[in-house]
């Protein structure tokens, strides 16, 4: 079992920066590849960013390419997402997840582990 807490989210004006971070209880975190989706009302649920075990590859959805960054400090079992510029469209429910895949992984159907979401809001 793998228990995955966000934190960070909060209502930000446009072009404004947030940090989310997501705090993992697993023996073995470095074993798994992680990421971060977003949902939006009335959307589905989509893939934001995602990296490696390792953290040495990392992915990004297009809408974020540029803007967001993800880590992972393996050795304090979190992972990160750095928002920078941030517009009103990046206004979701932010999940961090887990996934034993190997690689990076973009469809949420590859991830096993879910943390229940923060939200964030940008206004303009």
């Amino acid at each position: 079992q793998v228990q995955l807490v966000e934190s960070g989210g909060g209502l930000v004006q446009a072009g404004d920066s947030l940090r989310l971070s997501c705090v993992a209880s697993a023996r073995t975190f470095s074993s798994y590849a992680m990421g971060w989706f977003r949902q939006a009302p009335g959307k589905e649920r989509e893939f934001v960013a995602g990296l490696t075990r390792s953290g040495s590859t990392t992915s990004y959805a297009d809408s974020v390419k540029g803007r967001f960054t993800i880590s992972r400090d393996n050795a304090k079992n979190t992972v990160s997402l750095q928002m920078n510029s941030l517009k009103p469209e990046d206004t979701a429910v932010y999940y961090c997840a887990a996934t034993s895949t190997y690689g990076v992984a973009r469809s949420a159907r590859n991830y096993d582990y879910w943390g229940q979401g923060t939200q964030v809001t940008v206004s303009s």
